[in-house]
């Protein structure tokens, strides 16, 4: 039997990056699969690499009505759910300063606010002895300039992880959190950055982190299906997967 083999997965957000990493591994692994994302461009390419045995479905985590929306759809293609990825979350770097209205309304809606009430209208379909996990961030406890609402988005979610992982227990469903550190992704998850600043961000993040490097998106998934099937005896934890950066580990030039 393949390892994920008869059950049914939800990635929010994983057309791109660390979500599609955790759809390919749960895909490869013989579970059904549904995936959501927001770019055209994204989601064909993850229905190309996808093949057929997952849903690649558009949907808008920031707009509540394609949120109720796509938990009818869920309903109707895969009926229960055993684990759901949050992973959806976009990032712009600003100084507190120069935030605008714009920027922070834009960040909270997909990072906290859409992630809260998509989760709340899934929670019905998840199977008794199910698990959520979280995409967070390294950012959610450290303070990183020009990441000053970034980061309180994810504090935020992580803190509704905690709160959930309380009130879900009864039912046996785990909620866990996967906290990445820099990682290889397009356009290093931020929006709106020119090459040049995105190879001086790497570069910086390589010298920041005691691994000396940044983590790929395999790196991420593996963390977070070990959260959702593998640590059964595991709830409330956020697992950082950060090259140690999260702990200022010491290297030996420092």
């Amino acid at each position: 039997m393949s390892t994920y083999e008869g059950l049914k997965a939800v990635v929010i957000g994983g057309s791109m990056g660390m979500g599609l990493a955790m759809a390919k591994r749960l895909v490869e692994g013989g579970a059904e699969v549904l995936v959501t994302g927001r770019n055209p461009v994204n989601l064909k390419e993850a229905r190309n690499e996808l093949g057929p045995s997952a849903h690649v479905i558009s949907s808008d985590i920031a707009d509540l009505t394609a949120v109720a929306a796509l938990g009818d759809l869920i309903a109707e293609k895969l009926g229960r759910v055993d684990h759901l990825f949050v992973n959806a979350g976009i990032a712009r770097l600003a100084a507190i300063e120069t935030v605008t209205e714009e920027d922070y309304d834009a960040l909270f809606a997909v990072n906290t606010k859409g992630a809260f009430f998509t989760v709340q209208r899934l929670i019905p379909l998840l199977n008794e002895g199910g698990s959520i996990v979280f995409t967070t961030s390294v950012a959610d406890s450290t303070g990183t300039p020009g990441m000053g609402v970034y980061s309180g988005t994810k504090a935020a979610l992580w803190s509704f992880a905690q709160t959930l992982a309380a009130e879900l227990v009864p039912r046996g469903i785990r909620v866990n959190a996967v906290a990445p550190g820099y990682i290889d992704t397009a356009g290093s998850g931020i929006q709106g950055l020119s090459a040049e600043v995105i190879e001086a961000f790497r570069r910086s993040g390589d010298e920041k982190t005691p691994m000396k490097r940044h983590g790929t998106s395999d790196e991420v998934a593996k963390a977070a299906l070990f959260l959702a099937t593998d640590a059964t005896f595991t709830t409330g934890l956020k697992l950082s997967v950060d090259g140690g950066l999260g702990k200022q580990i010491a290297t030996p030039e420092s």
